[in-house]
C-alpha cells in the first residue's frame, strides 16, 4: 500500500537526520571516529529512504 511505504520512507529520512545530527555533534568534538560511524549509517539510511520513497510514489501512480 502506498500509505506504508510513504510512512517506511520518512520514518528512514528522519533516521538519516538523527544520524547526521549525531554525527556533525561527534566531528564538532573532535570525534572523528564515531562521527564517521554517524554519518555512514545516515547514508545507509538515507539510501532506504529513497527506496521507499521510489515504492511509494510508485504505488500512488498506479492507483490512479
Amino acid at each position: 500500500m502506498p500509505k506504508e511505504a510513504h510512512t517506511k520512507a520518512a520514518e528512514h529520512h528522519e533516521n538519516a537526520a538523527k544520524s547526521h545530527r549525531t554525527a556533525a555533534e561527534h566531528h564538532g568534538k573532535g570525534e572523528h571516529d564515531k562521527g564517521r560511524e554517524h554519518a555512514t549509517k545516515a547514508h545507509e539510511h538515507s539510501k532506504t529512504a529513497r527506496e521507499h520513497s521510489e515504492k511509494a510514489h510508485s504505488e500512488s501512480h498506479a492507483k490512479k
